[in-house]
Protein backbone atom coordinates (compact mmCIF):
# COMPACT_ATOMS: atom_id res chain seq x y z
CA UNK A 1 0.00 0.00 0.00
CA UNK A 2 0.89 3.56 -0.75
CA UNK A 3 3.78 4.55 -3.13
CA UNK A 4 4.38 5.58 -6.74
CA UNK A 5 4.64 2.26 -8.08
CA UNK A 6 1.66 0.66 -6.75
CA UNK A 7 -0.90 -0.39 -8.89
CA UNK A 8 -4.78 0.61 -7.36
CA UNK A 9 -2.28 3.05 -4.28
CA UNK A 10 -0.54 6.21 -4.87
CA UNK A 11 0.75 6.27 -8.69
CA UNK A 12 -2.68 6.44 -11.08
CA UNK A 13 -4.06 9.07 -8.62
CA UNK A 14 -0.71 11.03 -8.60
CA UNK A 15 -0.70 10.78 -12.26
CA UNK A 16 -3.89 12.41 -12.59
CA UNK A 17 -2.75 15.66 -10.95
CA UNK A 18 -0.24 16.49 -13.17
CA UNK A 19 -1.41 18.52 -15.77
CA UNK A 20 -0.32 16.37 -18.49
CA UNK A 21 0.82 12.85 -18.69
CA UNK A 22 2.25 11.01 -21.36
CA UNK A 23 0.63 7.54 -22.00
CA UNK A 24 4.02 5.82 -21.78
CA UNK A 25 4.53 6.68 -18.11
CA UNK A 26 0.72 5.49 -17.26
CA UNK A 27 1.80 2.51 -18.84
CA UNK A 28 4.75 1.90 -17.34
CA UNK A 29 3.25 2.16 -14.07
CA UNK A 30 0.84 -0.43 -14.49
CA UNK A 31 3.73 -2.69 -16.20
CA UNK A 32 5.41 -2.02 -13.16
CA UNK A 33 2.46 -3.43 -11.11
CA UNK A 34 2.15 -6.32 -13.24
CA UNK A 35 5.68 -7.46 -13.32
CA UNK A 36 5.31 -7.29 -9.37
CA UNK A 37 1.61 -9.74 -9.66
CA UNK A 38 3.29 -12.11 -12.40
CA UNK A 39 5.91 -13.26 -9.35
CA UNK A 40 2.66 -14.71 -7.85
CA UNK A 41 1.14 -18.00 -9.32
CA UNK A 42 -2.28 -17.28 -8.59
CA UNK A 43 -2.31 -13.84 -9.80
CA UNK A 44 -0.83 -15.32 -13.27
CA UNK A 45 -4.18 -17.38 -13.32
CA UNK A 46 -5.78 -14.35 -13.54
CA UNK A 47 -3.54 -12.28 -15.98
CA UNK A 48 -4.17 -15.04 -18.03
CA UNK A 49 -7.93 -15.77 -17.39
CA UNK A 50 -8.96 -11.79 -18.48
CA UNK A 51 -7.00 -11.71 -22.05
CA UNK A 52 -3.94 -10.25 -20.29
CA UNK A 53 -1.66 -12.25 -22.90
CA UNK A 54 -3.46 -10.73 -25.49
CA UNK A 55 -3.73 -7.51 -24.18
CA UNK A 56 0.01 -7.19 -23.75
CA UNK A 57 0.32 -8.25 -27.15
CA UNK A 58 -1.20 -5.55 -28.36
CA UNK A 59 0.34 -3.37 -26.36
CA UNK A 60 4.31 -4.64 -27.40
CA UNK A 61 3.13 -4.08 -30.89
CA UNK A 62 2.15 -0.27 -30.53
CA UNK A 63 4.80 0.15 -28.31
CA UNK A 64 7.56 -0.26 -30.42
CA UNK A 65 9.29 2.80 -29.77
CA UNK A 66 9.43 2.19 -26.16
CA UNK A 67 12.50 -0.44 -25.10
CA UNK A 68 11.40 -0.04 -21.29
CA UNK A 69 7.88 -0.55 -21.89
CA UNK A 70 8.80 -3.42 -24.48
CA UNK A 71 11.25 -4.72 -21.55
CA UNK A 72 8.75 -4.64 -19.02
CA UNK A 73 6.04 -6.92 -20.91
CA UNK A 74 8.68 -9.71 -21.62
CA UNK A 75 9.86 -9.56 -18.02
CA UNK A 76 6.33 -10.98 -17.12
CA UNK A 77 5.61 -13.43 -19.78
CA UNK A 78 8.84 -14.71 -18.23
CA UNK A 79 7.59 -14.92 -14.90
CA UNK A 80 4.49 -16.47 -16.56
CA UNK A 81 6.15 -18.58 -18.46
CA UNK A 82 7.41 -20.38 -15.28
CA UNK A 83 3.99 -21.85 -15.14
CA UNK A 84 3.91 -24.90 -17.50
CA UNK A 85 -0.01 -25.12 -17.10
CA UNK A 86 0.30 -21.56 -18.79
CA UNK A 87 2.79 -22.26 -21.81
CA UNK A 88 0.06 -23.41 -24.14
CA UNK A 89 -1.72 -20.12 -23.76
CA UNK A 90 1.34 -18.07 -24.24
CA UNK A 91 1.91 -20.12 -27.31
CA UNK A 92 -1.31 -19.58 -28.53
CA UNK A 93 -0.89 -15.55 -27.97
CA UNK A 94 1.85 -15.35 -30.32
CA UNK A 95 4.73 -14.69 -27.72
CA UNK A 96 7.34 -17.40 -29.01
CA UNK A 97 8.05 -15.74 -32.28
CA UNK A 98 8.12 -12.27 -30.79
CA UNK A 99 10.66 -13.75 -27.95
CA UNK A 100 13.14 -15.42 -31.15
CA UNK A 101 12.91 -11.98 -32.98
CA UNK A 102 14.12 -9.77 -29.74
CA UNK A 103 16.79 -12.07 -29.26
CA UNK A 104 18.77 -11.49 -32.03
CA UNK A 105 18.69 -7.72 -30.47
CA UNK A 106 21.77 -6.52 -30.32
CA UNK A 107 21.16 -5.17 -26.96
CA UNK A 108 22.26 -7.38 -24.27
CA UNK A 109 19.31 -6.47 -21.71
CA UNK A 110 16.32 -6.81 -24.38
CA UNK A 111 18.00 -10.11 -25.54
CA UNK A 112 18.52 -11.62 -22.33
CA UNK A 113 15.16 -10.96 -21.40
CA UNK A 114 13.98 -12.55 -24.13
CA UNK A 115 15.93 -15.82 -23.69
CA UNK A 116 14.90 -16.25 -20.08
CA UNK A 117 11.66 -16.42 -21.49
CA UNK A 118 12.22 -18.72 -24.20
CA UNK A 119 14.22 -20.84 -21.85
CA UNK A 120 11.19 -20.89 -18.94
CA UNK A 121 8.80 -21.83 -22.07
CA UNK A 122 11.18 -24.83 -23.35
CA UNK A 123 10.73 -28.15 -21.31
CA UNK A 124 12.11 -30.25 -23.75
CA UNK A 125 15.77 -29.33 -23.67
CA UNK A 126 15.82 -27.19 -20.49
CA UNK A 127 15.33 -28.43 -16.89
CA UNK A 128 16.54 -25.55 -15.29
CA UNK A 129 13.83 -22.91 -14.42
CA UNK A 130 14.91 -19.08 -14.38
CA UNK A 131 12.88 -17.09 -11.72
CA UNK A 132 12.86 -13.21 -12.01
CA UNK A 133 16.11 -11.63 -12.16
CA UNK A 134 18.51 -15.23 -13.04
CA UNK A 135 19.43 -14.13 -16.87
CA UNK A 136 21.77 -16.50 -19.05
CA UNK A 137 24.40 -14.60 -20.47
CA UNK A 138 25.34 -17.17 -22.84
CA UNK A 139 24.80 -19.67 -24.04
CA UNK A 140 21.16 -17.98 -25.07
CA UNK A 141 20.90 -20.58 -28.19
CA UNK A 142 20.21 -23.91 -27.70
CA UNK A 143 24.02 -25.85 -28.50
CA UNK A 144 25.36 -29.23 -28.39
CA UNK A 145 28.01 -28.71 -26.77
CA UNK A 146 28.08 -29.87 -23.45
CA UNK A 147 28.16 -26.85 -20.78
CA UNK A 148 31.22 -28.07 -17.87
CA UNK A 149 30.86 -25.32 -15.63
CA UNK A 150 28.86 -22.39 -13.86
CA UNK A 151 30.26 -18.47 -13.56
CA UNK A 152 27.81 -16.53 -11.52
CA UNK A 153 27.79 -12.85 -11.57
CA UNK A 154 26.22 -10.74 -8.46
CA UNK A 155 26.43 -7.24 -8.53
CA UNK A 156 26.03 -4.22 -5.80
CA UNK A 157 24.43 -1.63 -4.74
CA UNK A 158 22.44 0.36 -7.19
CA UNK A 159 24.03 -2.24 -9.50
CA UNK A 160 22.16 -4.48 -12.63
CA UNK A 161 22.69 -7.21 -13.58
CA UNK A 162 23.88 -5.97 -16.99
CA UNK A 163 24.81 -2.28 -16.30
CA UNK A 164 27.59 -3.68 -13.29
CA UNK A 165 29.64 -5.61 -16.24
CA UNK A 166 29.97 -3.47 -18.77
CA UNK A 167 33.00 -2.86 -20.60
CA UNK A 168 34.41 0.85 -18.87
CA UNK A 169 33.21 3.22 -21.75
CA UNK A 170 32.25 6.40 -19.53
CA UNK A 171 34.05 8.07 -16.16
CA UNK A 172 30.12 8.18 -14.45
CA UNK A 173 29.62 9.72 -10.79
CA UNK A 174 28.73 7.06 -8.05
CA UNK A 175 24.36 8.90 -8.14
CA UNK A 176 21.34 8.47 -8.88
CA UNK A 177 22.42 9.23 -12.51
CA UNK A 178 24.34 5.89 -12.57
CA UNK A 179 21.16 3.44 -12.73
CA UNK A 180 19.45 5.41 -15.18
CA UNK A 181 20.22 5.01 -19.31
CA UNK A 182 21.67 1.46 -19.14
CA UNK A 183 21.36 1.74 -23.32
CA UNK A 184 23.86 4.40 -23.11
CA UNK A 185 26.93 1.50 -21.40
CA UNK A 186 29.02 -0.29 -24.22
CA UNK A 187 29.02 -4.28 -24.10
CA UNK A 188 28.72 -6.26 -21.45
CA UNK A 189 32.23 -8.45 -20.92
CA UNK A 190 31.05 -11.59 -19.81
CA UNK A 191 28.37 -12.08 -22.59
CA UNK A 192 30.98 -10.76 -25.53
CA UNK A 193 34.55 -11.67 -24.36
CA UNK A 194 33.84 -14.33 -21.48
CA UNK A 195 31.40 -16.29 -23.14
CA UNK A 196 34.03 -16.41 -26.38
CA UNK A 197 36.91 -17.39 -24.41
CA UNK A 198 35.51 -19.77 -22.16
CA UNK A 199 32.31 -21.56 -24.21
CA UNK A 200 31.56 -24.28 -22.18
CA UNK A 201 30.39 -22.38 -19.38
CA UNK A 202 27.06 -21.10 -18.49
CA UNK A 203 27.06 -17.32 -17.67
CA UNK A 204 24.54 -16.31 -15.57
CA UNK A 205 24.04 -12.57 -14.20
CA UNK A 206 21.48 -11.76 -11.32
CA UNK A 207 19.74 -9.02 -10.44
CA UNK A 208 17.92 -7.96 -6.88
CA UNK A 209 16.53 -4.81 -6.06
CA UNK A 210 18.73 -2.28 -4.05
CA UNK A 211 16.49 1.00 -4.76
CA UNK A 212 14.62 1.51 -1.78
CA UNK A 213 12.58 4.83 -1.03
CA UNK A 214 12.90 6.87 2.11
CA UNK A 215 9.10 5.50 2.93
CA UNK A 216 9.72 1.80 2.76
CA UNK A 217 13.07 2.19 4.22
CA UNK A 218 10.76 3.35 7.56
CA UNK A 219 8.96 0.24 7.23
CA UNK A 220 10.36 -2.89 9.34
CA UNK A 221 8.82 -5.24 7.20
CA UNK A 222 9.95 -3.49 4.03
CA UNK A 223 13.76 -3.03 5.93
CA UNK A 224 13.92 -6.26 6.70
CA UNK A 225 13.41 -7.38 2.87
CA UNK A 226 15.92 -5.37 2.21
CA UNK A 227 18.59 -6.67 4.60
CA UNK A 228 21.40 -9.34 3.20
CA UNK A 229 19.83 -12.03 4.63
CA UNK A 230 16.88 -11.86 3.26
CA UNK A 231 18.19 -11.31 0.21
CA UNK A 232 20.66 -14.53 0.94
CA UNK A 233 17.57 -16.76 1.09
CA UNK A 234 15.75 -15.33 -1.65
CA UNK A 235 18.33 -15.49 -4.23
CA UNK A 236 19.52 -19.28 -3.12
CA UNK A 237 15.77 -20.25 -4.02
CA UNK A 238 16.03 -18.47 -7.15
CA UNK A 239 19.79 -19.88 -8.06
CA UNK A 240 19.01 -23.84 -6.66
CA UNK A 241 15.65 -23.29 -9.18
CA UNK A 242 18.17 -22.35 -12.31
CA UNK A 243 20.33 -25.74 -11.61
CA UNK A 244 23.30 -23.81 -9.38
CA UNK A 245 25.01 -25.90 -7.60
CA UNK A 246 24.00 -28.82 -10.33
CA UNK A 247 28.35 -28.22 -11.59
CA UNK A 248 31.49 -26.79 -10.68
CA UNK A 249 30.69 -22.80 -9.85
CA UNK A 250 32.35 -19.63 -9.82
CA UNK A 251 31.46 -16.31 -8.18
CA UNK A 252 32.11 -13.27 -9.05
CA UNK A 253 30.71 -10.52 -7.46
CA UNK A 254 31.08 -6.49 -6.95
CA UNK A 255 30.41 -4.19 -3.55
CA UNK A 256 28.03 -5.28 -1.42
CA UNK A 257 27.57 -7.78 -3.85
CA UNK A 258 30.55 -9.98 -1.76
CA UNK A 259 28.98 -9.71 1.27
CA UNK A 260 25.71 -11.50 -0.25
CA UNK A 261 28.10 -13.99 -1.57
CA UNK A 262 29.43 -14.92 1.57
CA UNK A 263 25.98 -14.97 3.45
CA UNK A 264 24.56 -17.66 0.87
CA UNK A 265 27.70 -19.97 0.82
CA UNK A 266 27.34 -19.63 4.60
CA UNK A 267 23.78 -20.48 4.61
CA UNK A 268 24.13 -22.83 1.97
CA UNK A 269 26.36 -24.62 4.50
CA UNK A 270 24.11 -24.99 7.26
CA UNK A 271 20.98 -26.07 5.05
CA UNK A 272 21.66 -29.70 3.72
CA UNK A 273 19.01 -28.70 0.61
CA UNK A 274 22.05 -26.64 -0.41
CA UNK A 275 25.00 -28.48 -0.25
CA UNK A 276 25.48 -28.86 -3.71
CA UNK A 277 26.36 -24.79 -3.77
CA UNK A 278 28.73 -24.75 -1.45
CA UNK A 279 30.40 -28.49 -2.48
CA UNK A 280 30.47 -27.06 -6.37
CA UNK A 281 32.12 -24.12 -5.60
CA UNK A 282 35.57 -23.55 -6.81
CA UNK A 283 36.38 -20.23 -6.40
CA UNK A 284 35.07 -16.80 -5.54
CA UNK A 285 36.43 -12.77 -7.43
CA UNK A 286 35.63 -10.16 -5.28
CA UNK A 287 35.58 -6.88 -6.91
CA UNK A 288 36.06 -3.79 -4.15
CA UNK A 289 33.95 -5.83 -1.59
CA UNK A 290 33.61 -3.99 1.66
CA UNK A 291 34.82 -6.87 4.26
CA UNK A 292 34.86 -4.95 7.11
CA UNK A 293 32.57 -1.66 5.90
CA UNK A 294 32.69 1.07 3.80
CA UNK A 295 32.93 5.06 4.37
CA UNK A 296 30.19 5.57 2.93
CA UNK A 297 28.09 4.79 6.26
CA UNK A 298 30.15 7.91 7.45
CA UNK A 299 28.26 10.07 5.17
CA UNK A 300 25.07 8.05 5.48
CA UNK A 301 22.93 10.90 6.59
CA UNK A 302 24.35 13.71 3.77
CA UNK A 303 24.52 10.72 1.34
CA UNK A 304 21.50 8.39 1.56
CA UNK A 305 18.69 10.55 -0.28
CA UNK A 306 21.35 11.50 -3.16
CA UNK A 307 22.74 7.26 -2.58
CA UNK A 308 21.96 4.78 -0.77
CA UNK A 309 19.02 3.02 0.94
CA UNK A 310 19.25 3.83 4.97
CA UNK A 311 19.13 0.02 5.66
CA UNK A 312 22.21 -0.78 3.34
CA UNK A 313 23.82 1.88 4.68
CA UNK A 314 23.57 0.48 8.26
CA UNK A 315 24.88 -2.73 6.95
CA UNK A 316 28.01 -1.23 5.87
CA UNK A 317 29.06 0.47 8.79
CA UNK A 318 32.89 0.29 9.19
CA UNK A 319 33.81 -2.52 11.45
CA UNK A 320 29.97 -3.25 12.17
CA UNK A 321 29.29 -6.31 14.37
CA UNK A 322 27.37 -8.22 11.74
CA UNK A 323 30.18 -7.81 8.98
CA UNK A 324 32.56 -8.86 11.41
CA UNK A 325 30.48 -11.89 12.14
CA UNK A 326 29.95 -12.83 8.49
CA UNK A 327 33.32 -12.41 7.91
CA UNK A 328 34.47 -14.80 10.69
CA UNK A 329 31.38 -17.41 9.76
CA UNK A 330 32.79 -17.27 6.28
CA UNK A 331 36.67 -17.49 6.78
CA UNK A 332 35.94 -20.86 9.11
CA UNK A 333 34.25 -22.87 6.41
CA UNK A 334 36.12 -20.92 3.54
CA UNK A 335 39.44 -22.59 4.51
CA UNK A 336 38.28 -25.97 5.53
CA UNK A 337 36.95 -25.99 1.68
CA UNK A 338 40.05 -24.54 0.23
CA UNK A 339 38.50 -21.95 -2.16
CA UNK A 340 40.23 -20.37 -4.30
CA UNK A 341 39.67 -16.64 -3.75
CA UNK A 342 40.90 -13.60 -5.70
CA UNK A 343 40.30 -10.09 -4.59
CA UNK A 344 40.48 -6.75 -6.33
CA UNK A 345 41.26 -3.45 -4.57
CA UNK A 346 40.12 0.44 -5.57
CA UNK A 347 43.11 2.65 -5.46
CA UNK A 348 41.51 5.78 -6.77
CA UNK A 349 38.48 7.80 -5.33
CA UNK A 350 34.73 7.70 -6.54
CA UNK A 351 32.91 10.97 -7.03
CA UNK A 352 30.30 10.79 -4.91
CA UNK A 353 27.79 13.60 -5.94
CA UNK A 354 29.21 16.92 -6.60
CA UNK A 355 30.69 17.44 -2.97
CA UNK A 356 31.91 13.87 -1.91
CA UNK A 357 35.12 12.34 -3.49
CA UNK A 358 36.94 9.12 -1.45
CA UNK A 359 37.60 5.69 -1.90
CA UNK A 360 34.17 3.80 -1.41
CA UNK A 361 35.73 0.56 -0.19
CA UNK A 362 39.69 1.24 1.19
CA UNK A 363 42.41 -1.47 1.18
CA UNK A 364 41.95 -2.87 4.48
CA UNK A 365 38.20 -3.09 4.16
CA UNK A 366 38.75 -5.60 1.10
CA UNK A 367 41.25 -7.86 2.45
CA UNK A 368 39.58 -10.85 3.02
CA UNK A 369 41.72 -13.06 4.72
CA UNK A 370 42.24 -15.50 2.22
CA UNK A 371 43.76 -15.89 -1.20
CA UNK A 372 45.34 -13.10 -3.19
CA UNK A 373 44.46 -9.36 -3.02
CA UNK A 374 45.36 -7.20 -5.95
CA UNK A 375 45.31 -3.26 -5.70
CA UNK A 376 44.12 -1.80 -9.24
CA UNK A 377 44.67 1.72 -10.31
CA UNK A 378 40.92 2.19 -10.49
CA UNK A 379 37.27 3.93 -8.58
CA UNK A 380 35.03 1.66 -6.93
CA UNK A 381 32.45 2.21 -10.09
CA UNK A 382 35.53 0.61 -12.74
CA UNK A 383 36.66 -1.87 -10.65
CA UNK A 384 34.45 -4.65 -12.85
CA UNK A 385 34.79 -2.56 -15.74
CA UNK A 386 37.88 -3.23 -17.76
CA UNK A 387 38.50 -1.53 -20.85
CA UNK A 388 39.71 -3.45 -23.17
CA UNK A 389 40.41 -7.31 -23.74
CA UNK A 390 43.61 -6.96 -23.14
CA UNK A 391 43.15 -5.00 -19.91
CA UNK A 392 44.95 -6.06 -16.99
CA UNK A 393 41.75 -6.47 -14.94
CA UNK A 394 40.08 -8.83 -17.45
CA UNK A 395 42.87 -11.02 -18.07
CA UNK A 396 44.00 -11.93 -14.88
CA UNK A 397 39.67 -12.19 -14.15
CA UNK A 398 40.16 -14.76 -17.05
CA UNK A 399 43.18 -16.77 -15.51
CA UNK A 400 41.67 -17.19 -12.26
CA UNK A 401 38.59 -18.62 -13.63
CA UNK A 402 40.67 -21.05 -16.27
CA UNK A 403 43.08 -21.88 -13.63
CA UNK A 404 40.19 -23.04 -11.01
CA UNK A 405 38.03 -24.79 -13.54
CA UNK A 406 41.02 -26.88 -15.42
CA UNK A 407 39.94 -29.95 -15.23
CA UNK A 408 36.09 -28.93 -15.66
CA UNK A 409 37.48 -27.37 -19.22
Amino acid sequence: QGGLWCFGGNGLPYCETLSKIPSETVELFCLQALVQHSKVSSHCDKIEAKGGLQLLQRIYQLRKDSAKIQRNIIRIIGNMALDERLHSSIVRAGWVSVLAEVMKSPHVIQSSHASRALANLDRDTVKEKYPDGVYVLHPQYRSSQPIRADILFVHGLLGAAFKTWRQQDIDRRLDKKTSEGEEDYSQCWPKTWLASDCPALRIISVEYDTHLSDWKAKCPVEAHRKSIAYRSNELLDKLRAAGIGDRPLVWVSHSMGGLLVKKMLVDASKNPEMDKIVNNTRGIIFYSVPHHGSQLAEYSINARYLLFPSVEVKELSKDSPALKELNDDFLSFAKDKKFSVLSFAETLPTHIGSMIKLHVVPLESAKLGIGDLIPVDVNHLNICKPKKKDAFLYQRTLKFIQDVLAQEL
